[in-house]
């Protein structure tokens, strides 16, 4: 069994790496070629198009072909798609390109991690889902220090993405864990989850569109004003490693205050990081401490949106509800780096910190007040899923029904469905 899962990690692991190293790399390019600012912004953003569309399409596709079918063919349209970009350097084909990888990508994780959910025996499902998460952020600080060793403007950093992602393709097709079998999704209306719990998918979209603003923007700034690639690498590293160690920390406290309150000071605690990168001097020592904090508090925003949108809805959706959420971030990830890039073509870096730090601040009084005016709710008891990160990761949205606890059984008989489902609906966040 162990085995059979770490199989699974550890291809992900080199698709996470791979992505790491490609959204620097992409944004450095994006400097050098003589690209348009706001065709350079929707360069950045297609790769969200293409994973908010197959957020939604990846999971009825794995459910006519099968899993690892399903994962071949989303690793050749990325691998293709990868090495595409070396062949075809203009704004226009990059930016199709860059949306079939967003696609191959979130169908990559979607078969990836519902095999996982389906695989991993409840006693062992906190230790290998907590494995799945470091391993992804360990991966993605790794792909940070490929900017270094390449040469950015030939085609060798696309050949060894493509040979990352091909890795990961033999990896699961020869792995001997069997498949999850296919069931049916349990539906979530489009408006529920929003009535159910507004303050989630506001957070979601919100951190989408920070983070991806960030990643994509940040490096092709810092780029056109000559600082180094290796200085480059460990500054995106340190937000990197950020997001890495506050995960454990922020999970706890999640569990033991109104998580309304706490997305209110992550979202708080970013904004004012963000402002501060306005005043503090720009050097090394000064501005890698500052990006682990910027990263931390970024990269815990959507974990903790999930666990709140969860605690308003029944354990049968789980899975729903997350696939819903991976989709509003999505969105606010195509968002970020379009509107990003437009705002540094006339204000420079201080206005993009400004965008991202005036998103956070909206975020932090809405959940503020909303927590003032209504009482926090008792959390539905869920199994444990993967909470991706977003523009990282994607929910699945065909695997099986998460195991109900015995206290919430009643939710499954036939005459307390119907009442459930529109008490869920009811349910403030």
């Amino acid at each position: 069994m162990y085995t059979q899962v770490s199989a699974l990690i550890l291809a992900t692991s080199l698709v996470q790496l791979a992505n790491g190293f490609f959204t620097t790399l992409v944004a450095l390019r994006l400097s050098v070629e003589d690209f348009n600012p706001a065709l350079e912004g929707l360069i950045m953003s297609a790769f969200f198009v293409g994973f908010t569309v197959g957020s939604i399409t990846c999971g009825g596709i794995i459910q006519r072909i099968g899993h690892i079918r399903g994962y071949a063919a989303f690793a050749g349209i990325v691998i293709g798609a990868t090495l595409g970009m070396s062949l075809w350097v203009d704004a226009l084909s990059w930016m199709a390109l860059r949306a079939a990888i967003g696609f191959g990508c979130v169908g990559l994780f979607v078969a990836t991690e519902s095999w996982l959910n389906a695989k991993a025996p409840p006693a062992a499902r906190g230790r290998i889902f907590s494995t799945y998460m470091v391993g992804t952020f360990l991966a993605l600080a790794l792909g940070q220090l490929l900017i270094g060793w390449l040469p950015l403007e030939s085609t060798v950093p696309f050949s060894v993405i493509a040979t990352l992602f091909a890795a990961a393709l033999v990896i699961v097709s020869m792995t001997r864990a069997e498949p999850p079998p296919i069931v049916s999704e349990v539906k979530l209306p489009y408006g529920e989850l929003t009535r159910a719990a507004p303050l989630a998918v506001l957070g979601a979209l919100v951190a989408g569109m920070v983070g991806a603003t960030f990643y994509a923007v940040t490096p092709a700034w810092m780029a056109e004003n000559g600082i180094a690639q290796e200085t480059i690498g460990l500054v995106i590293l340190s937000a990197v490693l950020g997001g890495l160690a506050f995960q454990v920390p922020v999970g706890l406290l999640s569990d033991r205050m109104d998580r309304r309150r706490l997305l209110g000071l992550l979202a708080t605690g970013f904004a004012l990081t963000a402002i501060s990168l306005l005043f503090l001097p720009r050097a090394l020592i000064v501005i890698l401490p500052v990006a682990a904090l910027l990263g931390g508090f970024m990269s815990t925003l959507y974990p903790v949106c999930v666990s709140s949108a969860l605690d308003s809805m029944t354990g049968e959706r789980v899975v729903s509800v997350s696939g819903r959420l991976i989709l509003v971030s999505g969105i606010g990830s195509t968002i970020g780096p379009f509107t990003g890039s437009w705002i540094m073509s006339y204000l420079d870096i201080n206005g993009v910190l400004y965008f991202i730090a005036g998103a956070a601040i909206l975020l932090a009084l809405a959940t503020t007040l909303r927590a003032l005016a209504r009482a926090p709710i008792t959390s539905v008891e869920t199994a444990s899923v993967i909470a991706p990160q977003a523009m990282q990761v994607a929910v699945d949205a065909v695997t099986e029904q998460p195991d109900i606890p015995v206290e919430n059984n009643r939710a499954m008989s036939p005459q307390n469905s119907e009442t459930d489902q529109t008490n869920g609906a009811a349910r403030e966040d």
